[in-house]
C-alpha cells in the first residue's frame, strides 16, 4: 500500500501560523509588545515576510491575535480546573494556586493582560476590549463559584480576589513573590470564610 503524504505547502500554512503566534507570545510577553519588531518576529519564527504579512497581515492584527491566544489558553486551564474539582471551594483554591504557580515561575513577567493593557491607554484599543472582555469573563467565573458555595455577596467577592490577584501579579514581579504570593493566600482564605458564616 502506498502512503501518500500530504503537500508540503499544506503542511506548512498551518504550521507556520502557529509558528508566529507562539513566537510572538513568548517574545511580547517576554520583552513587551511595542518593543519587539516585525523584522525580529520574522527572524525567530523562522519565515519569510511573505509568510508573515499573508497570515497576520501586520503586527497590530498579530498583537490582538496574541491577546486573544492569552484568553484562550487561560480560559483552558481555567475550565480544566473547574471540571476536575468536585466542588466550588476546592476548583476556587485551584485556580489561586495556578495564580501562586504562574507567580513563582523562572519566566514570570507579571500579568499578560495589564501589562498589554498597559502598553494600549485608549480604552477603545481593540487589545484593550479583549483584555477588558478576558477581565469580565474571570470574574464572572469567580462570582459563579462564590454563588455556588453560598457567599453572602458574590460579586463584591469575586472583585476582591481579582484585584488581590493583580496586587500578588504585580508584587510578585516586581518585588518578593513569596510575600505576594502569601497575602494573596490571606485574602483568598478571609475571603472564603465569609462564604461559611
Amino acid at each position: 500500500m502506498t502512503v501518500v503524504e500530504p503537500a508540503v505547502s499544506a503542511q506548512r500554512a498551518p504550521w507556520a501560523k502557529n509558528k508566529i503566534l507562539e513566537t510572538a507570545n513568548e517574545l511580547f510577553y517576554g520583552d513587551g509588545i511595542r518593543t519587539v519588531g516585525v523584522d525580529r518576529l520574522i527572524s525567530e519564527s523562522a519565515v519569510t515576510k511573505a509568510t508573515f504579512y499573508k497570515h497576520y497581515g501586520s503586527k497590530d492584527r498579530l498583537i490582538v491575535q496574541y491577546v486573544r491566544y492569552r484568553d484562550k489558553s487561560t480560559r483552558d486551564r481555567v475550565h480544566s480546573v473547574i471540571d476536575g474539582s468536585p466542588q466550588p471551594e476546592t476548583a476556587l483554591r485551584a485556580l489561586m494556586g495556578q495564580v501562586t504557580d504562574e507567580i513563582a515561575a523562572p519566566e514570570f513577567r507579571g500579568c499578560a493582560f495589564l501589562n498589554a493593557a498597559s502598553e494600549y491607554p485608549d480604552p477603545t484599543h481593540p487589545v484593550r476590549l479583549v483584555v477588558g472582555e478576558h477581565r469580565d469573563w474571570y470574574t464572572g467565573v469567580l462570582t459563579t463559584l462564590l454563588s455556588e458555595m453560598g457567599h453572602p455577596m458574590p460579586g463584591e467577592a469575586a472583585d476582591e480576589l481579582m484585584l488581590a490577584c493583580d496586587g500578588a501579579r504585580g508584587g510578585g514581579y516586581a518585588g518578593d513573590p513569596i510575600a505576594a504570593t502569601t497575602a494573596l493566600g490571606r485574602v483568598v482564605d478571609r475571603v472564603l470564610s465569609e462564604a461559611k458564616k
